[in-house]
């Protein structure tokens, strides 16, 4: 294998994995922001300007805290859990596309850590893992608020994941491939594919709120019911790691919906970009595109959470199975015949 090709992978990797830990920081401090303007207040203004030193001042803390690990608990698996589920949440990246290719030096370099042409069923995967990051914490706390917590995020991920993979399977008739590459290659310019598949966008969505256990579908940490949830017993920065999963978990689900139906680093105009900025800057001005519909989403996962109150549980399965699950179902049955309609005329 190339040496010059492993340095420009591990450069690569380095690069999204900063950008993602950096983005999930402050989106902790957009957080704040975004409910304080709805709320009519100023939200964090003391570290720093307008308060963006707020989140290096919670990562000093969460560094400085107490570390507290329960007599009674797993001692192994207790400190496993925070990390497996901040593993699966960086893991995701891997193959999301951020990019068309970039000439630099007269190398052509691609903005993917890796291509595989199974990169949907990846991302199934490593969502599926996920949950065993919390399941295994609110196991191994020994505390009976946490382990229903961690019994909760299960059947919601399973209930959820169903539908999800519904949805997709519509996107895929009409795309014919599992590479996010070529699924974002095919939606150049406006040829996007939430205006052909509006209903699968909008259960991916609703799903994807609930795989990353975001309001108004974060049954498991339930304040009212279950204290913290699978995270009660945890201190220091491994509770830091749990929120930095969630915040993580939210960045690679808004990249996946964006590079699925929004075009990716696909905009309109982008060839008459490409002759104006040339083969370096305008792959870069695309990877900007797609981070800036990123952070639209990331904004709207915030929004959502201020505005809609909490599910009960049974309103949250309701919704998972006798909602969404038919309704996917449907978008199948109607994307297979309009397809098998304009192949035959």
């Amino acid at each position: 294998m190339d040496s010059a090709f492993v340095i420009e992978k591990f450069i690569l990797v380095a690069v999204i994995f900063g950008i993602s830990l950096v983005i999930a920081m402050y989106s902790t401090y957009a957080e704040r922001k975004v409910a304080a303007y709805l709320q009519d207040r100023l939200g964090p203004d003391r570290a720093g300007p307008f308060g963006i030193l707020q989140p290096l001042a919670d990562g000093v803390k969460m560094f400085m805290k107490e570390e507290i690990i329960p007599t009674s608990s797993n001692r192994f698996l207790f400190i496993a859990g925070p990390g497996l589920a901040l593993l699966c949440a960086c893991i995701g990246t891997a193959v999301i596309p951020w990019g068309s290719p970039v000439l630099i030096a007269g190398k052509t370099i691609p903005l993917q850590v890796s291509d595989i042409n199974v990169g949907v069923l990846y991302i199934f995967g490593v969502v599926s893992l996920g949950v065993y990051g919390v399941m295994i914490g609110g196991w191994a706390s020994n505390n009976k608020y946490s382990l229903l917590s961690a019994i909760r995020a299960a059947s919601q991920n399973i209930s959820y994941e169903i539908a999800m993979g519904l949805s997709i399977i519509a996107l895929l008739l009409m795309t014919n491939t599992l590479s996010l590459k070529e699924i974002v290659d095919q939606q150049h310019g406006w040829r996007w594919n939430v205006l052909y598949q509006p209903l699968g966008f909008l259960i991916f969505m609703v799903c994807s709120f609930a795989e990353t256990n975001r309001a108004p579908f974060d049954l498991p940490e339930c304040e009212t019911e279950l204290i913290g949830g699978y995270h009660t017993e945890y201190s220091s920065m491994k509770l830091g790691f749990y929120l930095f999963a969630e915040y993580i978990n939210m960045f690679v689900s808004s990249a996946v919906m964006a590079a699925l139906y929004w075009g990716g680093y696909n905009y309109p105009g982008m060839d008459s970009m490409a002759v104006w900025l040339g083969p370096t800057w305008a792959p870069l001005f695309g990877t900007a595109v797609f981070f800036g519909k990123i952070c639209a989403f990331i904004f709207f996962f915030m929004w959502v959470r201020w505005t809609i109150p909490r599910f009960r549980y049974d309103q949250l399965m309701n919704l998972g199975w006798k909602g969404l699950i038919p309704l996917a179902i449907a978008n199948i049955i109607i994307t297979g015949v309009v397809i098998a309609i304009i192949e035959k005329f």
